[in-house]
């Protein structure tokens, strides 16, 4: 069917009828635009991170990170009560930030750490994750950042402990580093 244009008259007709009913009002919009509602952030990482806690709290294997194989990097301040250390080895802390020294030599390796250090002591960081490789591409096959590391963590103040990571987060070629609060 296709639509054909209306005729004055056709439109006068209908004006004229309009006007002879009595108590009809015209129609007002009551067609109220919804709006978009806001879909509030879920913090998934947050909840993977609870899920797998207590999965890891309710099981009754042994926890291999409480094992020591000599390889692991474990230190602690004077102070610092031991289930502070067990709960960062197991991970139970949020990783805030991460710096990856892959490829740097000492000095660069030092100064990377320094400032990354002070940027989170800035931001408020808890926990944070260094990355330092195991070694393997040293000219010895050994890890040079790894015992370098761990003196220079040892000797900053805003460091109240630091371990080997858990292995999908690195193993033993990462550290979490558990920071002071300012």
């Amino acid at each position: 069917m296709s639509k054909q244009p209306l005729d004055e008259t056709d439109v006068q007709t209908f004006r004229q009828a309009m006007q002879n009913l009595k108590g009809l009002k015209p129609i007002q919009c009551d067609v109220i635009k919804p709006e978009p509602k806001k879909v509030a952030a879920i913090p998934r990482q947050r909840e993977q991170e609870v899920l797998s806690i207590r999965d890891e709290m309710m099981s009754d294997k042994y926890d291999p990170y409480d094992l020591e194989t000599g390889e692991e990097l474990v230190f602690m301040r004077k102070g610092v009560q031991r289930s502070v250390l067990r709960k960062l080895r197991r991970g139970h802390y949020s990783v805030n930030a991460e710096l990856d020294l892959h490829g740097m030599i000492v000095p660069e390796a030092r100064e990377a750490v320094a400032y990354f250090l002070h940027e989170c002591q800035i931001n408020q960081y808890r926990c944070v994750r260094i990355v330092h490789g195991k070694g393997y591409g040293s000219w010895n096959k050994l890890p040079v950042l790894k015992g370098k590391l761990s003196r220079w963590l040892q000797q900053r103040d805003e460091v109240l402990a630091f371990c080997s990571a858990r292995q999908f987060d690195g193993g033993t070629g990462a550290v979490y580093v558990l920071l002071k609060r300012n």
